[in-house]
Parts: C-alpha cells; sequence; structure tokens
C-alpha cells in the first residue's frame, strides 16, 4: 500500500461534514491537509483541530465558482506547500425545488458549484501532477448520478455530469501516472442532508467517517493500481435496491 506521509492533499469543501471527515481521516495518515472552504471561519476551525493534534494543516477561503480566486489558492499551496500531490473536490449544493420553481440562478449555481468547479480545480491541478509525475483527484460524486428523485433537476444533471466527466479526466491522465476516481456516495449523516431534512432516520445514512475511510483506501493503493470508482452505502439506506 502506498503511505500518505507528507502528501499535500487540497480538499475542497473541507470545513464541515464529509470535507471535515475526510481531512481528520488523511491526516491522521500523515498527508498535509490543505482546509479549503467558502465559509473559511469553517475551514480555520479545521485547521486548528488538526494542528492541535500535531498535524499539518492549512486553511484557505475557496469559493469554487470564482476562477480567480481557485488560481489563487492552487497557487498558494504550490507557494506554501511546493506540490499537489491529491485533490479532493469535495465541495457542492442542491436547490431543492421542482423544476418550475427552480429559478435559471439556483440551475447555474448548483452547475458551477458541483461540476463547473470540480472541471476548474481539476485542469488547475492535473498540469502540476502531470510534472510530478504522479497525484490522484478524487471526484465526490452521489447515488443522485445513478437514480432520481423529485425537486433535484439540478443536482442530478451535476452529478450524472461530474461522474462522466471524472471518467473522462481518468482516460486523459491515466497515461500520465495520475489517477483519477469518482466516489458515488450514499446518504450521509452531515449537514448537507440533516439541515434541510431533520426528520431523516439516522440509521438510514451512514457516518461520514465510513466514506473518508475509503477515500483513504483509495488513495493508498499500489502507483500500478487505480480504481475509477466506487459506491459506497448506508447499509439501511431504503432508497436503494
Amino acid at each position: 500500500m502506498e503511505a500518505l506521509t507528507g502528501k499535500v492533499t487540497l480538499v475542497t469543501g473541507g470545513g464541515r461534514g464529509l470535507g471535515a471527515s475526510i481531512c481528520h481521516t488523511l491526516a491522521e495518515a500523515e498527508a498535509v491537509i490543505v482546509v479549503a472552504d467558502i465559509q473559511f471561519d469553517l475551514a480555520e476551525q479545521v485547521a486548528k483541530e488538526l494542528q492541535s493534534k500535531g498535524f499539518e494543516a492549512i486553511a484557505l477561503p475557496l469559493d469554487i465558482t470564482q476562477d480567480q480566486q481557485a488560481e489563487a489558492v492552487v497557487q498558494k499551496v504550490i507557494d506554501q506547500c511546493g506540490k499537489i500531490d491529491i485533490l479532493i473536490n469535495n465541495a457542492g449544493t442542491d436547490v431543492t425545488l421542482p423544476i418550475e420553481e427552480l429559478t435559471v440562478a439556483d440551475w447555474d449555481r448548483v452547475i458551477s458549484v458541483n461540476l463547473r468547479g470540480p472541471f476548474l480545480l481539476s485542469k488547475l491541478v492535473l498540469p502540476l501532477m502531470k510534472q510530478q509525475g504522479s497525484g490522484h483527484i478524487v471526484n465526490i460524486a452521489s447515488t443522485a448520478s445513478k437514480r432520481v428523485w423529485a425537486n433535484a433537476s439540478a443536482y442530478h444533471a451535476s452529478k450524472w455530469g461530474l461522474l462522466g466527466f471524472s471518467h473522462a479526466l481518468h482516460v486523459e491522465a491515466r497515461s500520465h501516472q495520475v489517477k483519477v476516481t469518482a466516489v458515488v456516495a450514499g446518504g450521509m449523516q452531515t449537514p448537507f442532508i440533516l439541515d434541510r431534512f431533520p426528520d431523516t432516520p439516522l440509521d438510514k445514512l451512514q457516518d461520514p467517517k465510513h466514506v473518508a475511510n475509503t477515500i483513504r483506501f483509495l488513495l493508498t493503493q499500489p502507483a500500478e493500481t487505480v480504481i475509477p470508482e466506487v459506491m459506497v452505502l448506508p447499509m439501511q439506506e431504503s432508497s436503494w435496491p
């Protein structure tokens, strides 16, 4: 298995939920964590928690819909850490409305965060990884990229698109020794679900640490092995076969 010691890891949406779990899990594997989040106070809190445990971590503000801000963050990581070994495209959003009530601005925002953002960060980071001769990009998809439910048309479009993008990027990056993986995650006990649907039974959702541990497993595969896609589901998720 590959060690993660010293691997510089940029996690978008790292301030809470799955992103925070990923930061903690990979820090415990001795990766260097860059916690990036549009809510900088949350990113700082996660970074401070990691630093208090003796792990190496920094926090950076990042709105992945803003091209110049994304470019600045990537450059700052290079300036401070010298490289980017791992990119976790985790930041995500949703607007839960029927299509008649969904505004064009709502649609654009969801697509911009969930699909355009991973494209932008990958476009910025891939050339660096190609120069290094190694790297790993992980795109956090969803079971929404495999099935559909009502009142989530923008979310489904973005996640189906992200899954397709991830596989296309895998084909382009593979010959340069850069790995790309899509993680199709089922429902989790995170603010993304519980803030909007507080009555969701917790036993139908999985601890985000379990998904984070799966990501750690993906990242520690031998150099000659890549896993392009993996699905992680709660055992009791009722809406999945």
